[in-house]
C-alpha cells in the first residue's frame, strides 16, 4: 500500500498522462554514487535529453525571482554542493513551495513533449501516472562513496562524510516533503543499480540494454 502524505497529494494533483510514444526515466541517487554523471552518459548514448538542476533554475526565472533569493550560495565556488544540499534553496516554505509548483509544471510540460531523463527533483512521483516511465535508483556502498568522495569532489575524509549524511538526509527531507515518500523506497522503484558495481561506464552499458529491452516490449 502506497502511503502518501496529505501535503504531498496537494501538489500532485492533474499530472499529465504524457504522450504514448515518449518514455521519460527518472533517476534518484545517493550523494556520492555518482548518479549524475550515470544519467549525463546514459542521455547521450540513449539520444535523449538529460534534466537536472536546471529544471529548478528555470522555475525561479518564470517566478522572476532573483538567484539571491534561492540563494547567493549558488554563485560561489561550493554552489553546487549547497544545491544538493537544498534542492529549492534556502528560502521559506512558502518561497519553496511556489518554486516546487512553477517546477512540477515544467517536468511535466517536458514529459508531455519528449522523452528524456530527469535526475531528482521528485519527477518520480510528479509522473507516476506516466504510461512509459522508468523509475531508477542509484546507489553505492558507503565506504566507496567516501571515495569518491575524496578523490573525485577533493574533499577531506571528515568533510565527505559530513555531506554524505547532509546531503542524503536533505533528499530525503525534500522528497518525503513533495512525493510523500523517500527516494528509495522500493515500491515507487522499478530498478536499483548498485554503480560500484559495474563502474560508471558498465552501468551506463546495464541501464541501456534495459531500457532497450523495456521499448521493445513496451513497443515504443
Amino acid at each position: 500500500m502506497c502511503h502518501t502524505s496529505a501535503m504531498a497529494r496537494k501538489y500532485m494533483r492533474n499530472q499529465p498522462m504524457g504522450d504514448a510514444e515518449n518514455y521519460i526515466i527518472t533517476i534518484n541517487r545517493q550523494f556520492g554514487s555518482l548518479g549524475r554523471p550515470i544519467a549525463r552518459m546514459l542521455s547521450e548514448k540513449l539520444g535523449i535529453e538529460y534534466y537536472d538542476r536546471e529544471i529548478v533554475d528555470k522555475a525561479a526565472k518564470k517566478l522572476n525571482m532573483p538567484v539571491s533569493e534561492i540563494s547567493e550560495l549558488e554563485e560561489s565556488a561550493n554552489g553546487w554542493l549547497f544545491s544538493m544540499k537544498y534542492p529549492l534553496g534556502m528560502g521559506t516554505t512558502d518561497v519553496q513551495d511556489r518554486i516546487f509548483k512553477e517546477q512540477k509544471k515544467i517536468i511535466e510540460n517536458k514529459a508531455s513533449k519528449e522523452s528524456c531523463i530527469i535526475v531528482g527533483r521528485c519527477a518520480d512521483a510528479i509522473l507516476k501516472d506516466h504510461p512509459n516511465l522508468i523509475r531508477i535508483f542509484i546507489y553505492s556502498p558507503k565506504e566507496k562513496r567516501l571515495e569518491v568522495c575524496v578523490n573525485e569532489f577533493q574533499m577531506t575524509e571528515s568533510e565527505a562524510k559530513r555531506m554524505m549524511l547532509e546531503v542524503d538526509k536533505a533528499r530525503d527531507r525534500y522528497h518525503k516533503q513533495y512525493a510523500g515518500y523517500l527516494p528509495d523506497d522500493l515500491r515507487h522503484i522499478d530498478l536499483a543499480v548498485d554503480s560500484f558495481f559495474l563502474g560508471v561506464e558498465g552501468t551506463v552499458d546495464f541501464l541501456e540494454e534495459y531500457i532497450k529491452k523495456y521499448k521493445e516490449i513496451k513497443s515504443i
